[in-house]
């Protein structure tokens, strides 16, 4: 039966191509369901602020009735400005083991570039970095986590199969927690925080987090400035980060460095791994979805996730990063935590994965942006 491309139109579209991973990945023990209604406002330009710049469309592909694939293809207007290469963004592709669909699906994102003048094509990406970003191609038979995408292994298959080459990739490591901070840990830690004269936030509870969240954001902005494809987030995008996620993160996990000015020095945020909740959730929050994430939220929870992380650019490579490790290692010790996920790591970013050789961790998964050059 022969394969056919709709675009999504209306809210109804939108639902069946966000619910499309269930079904796909049905039985699947690596895969962790998205949180529904949060990628329902992400593909919304009515609620998510990087509309303000980019132009999105989203594609479902159809066998009969049945849905067998999706994709989005994203013109981020600001990327292409701050980059200066003419490229679309294809993300939020899933589809079954048939190159028809496949093809077909990036068929259309690259249709949608032509019609814009676009030179390129690249991809798992998002928006902005705060979204799924790179496409699995090592560590199929790992658990995933909420931050990261999983696929099956016949993805990038397909992918060299049409001609798309690697671009960037980004490494993920599983960091076992040790059983005490080292000497030696502990020692720099005070030394850094006398040389430098910072402190750690001593947070009692998610509040007091809050009246951070608009530095912690424009820390990234300046901490991330070069990165990989990354694109200053607008104050109203901060502010929809904010709303979104900051209520959720744990103060726990979540270590903020101030100096003596009182501030942001540096920050990381951890929280308690959600894999398995919204694995057994199907990613809805109800009826009773949110039971199982409030759960997972708790003290309780032998497993946490990195997600972000930033220093402020005069203060790296002076211990800050390591301070902030033997922070978060020591609330870690405190709560019993087992592992932590690192979750996606550029592989240049030699800095950060040199924390890594302190502690018993293994590079367990690897995910990839892919490129085309396509004609104009």
């Amino acid at each position: 039966m022969d394969i056919r491309i709709i675009e999504v139109k209306g809210k109804s579209d939108l639902k069946k191509f966000v619910k499309f991973p269930l079904k796909l990945y049905k039985g699947s023990k690596e895969f962790v369901p998205s949180v529904i209604i949060d990628e329902m406002k992400t593909l919304s330009p009515d609620k998510n602020p990087a509309f303000d710049y980019c132009d999105a469309k989203l594609w479902l592909a159809l066998r009969g009735k049945e849905v067998v694939g999706r994709i989005a293809g994203i013109i981020n207007h600001k990327s292409i400005e701050r980059w200066g290469k003419k490229s679309i963004r294809f993300g939020w592709i899933d589809f079954i083991d048939d190159e028809e669909v496949s093809a077909a699906l990036l068929n259309e994102v690259v249709k949608f570039g032509k019609e814009n003048g676009l030179q390129e094509i690249h991809g798992p990406l998002g928006f902005t970095d705060m979204d799924y970003e790179g496409m699995l191609v090592e560590g199929f038979n790992e658990l995933g986590t909420l931050a990261t995408i999983y696929n099956y292994p016949y993805y990038p298959k397909h992918m060299e199969k049409f001609g798309y080459e690697k671009e960037v990739d980004w490494v993920e490591f599983e960091i076992k927690v040790p059983e005490k901070i080292p000497e030696k840990a502990d020692r720099v830690a005070k030394i850094v925080m006398e040389k430098l004269k910072v402190r750690v936030l001593d947070a009692k509870s998610k509040k007091d987090l809050i009246p951070y969240g608009k530095d912690l954001f424009d820390l990234i902005n300046v901490a991330f400035k070069d990165l990989f494809g990354f694109v200053t987030l607008s104050d109203k995008q901060i502010q929809y980060y904010i709303k979104q996620y900051l209520g959720f993160v744990s103060h726990h996990y979540t270590k903020i460095i101030i100096d003596e000015n009182k501030k942001l020095a540096g920050f990381v945020i951890g929280m308690p791994s959600l894999t398995r909740a919204l694995q057994k959730s199907r990613g809805k929050l109800f009826p009773f979805g949110f039971i199982h994430i409030l759960r997972a939220l708790g003290n309780s929870n032998k497993y946490i996730d990195l997600y972000l992380g930033a220093i402020r650019p005069d203060l790296q490579g002076k211990g800050v990063d390591a301070l902030l490790m033997t922070e978060i290692t020591r609330s870690s010790i405190q709560n019993k935590v087992i592992s932590a996920e690192t979750n996606i790591e550029l592989e240049t970013n030699v800095l950060v994965q040199s924390h890594w050789k302190y502690f018993d961790a293994r590079q367990h998964k690897r995910r990839r942006c892919f490129c085309k050059k396509i004609s104009s």
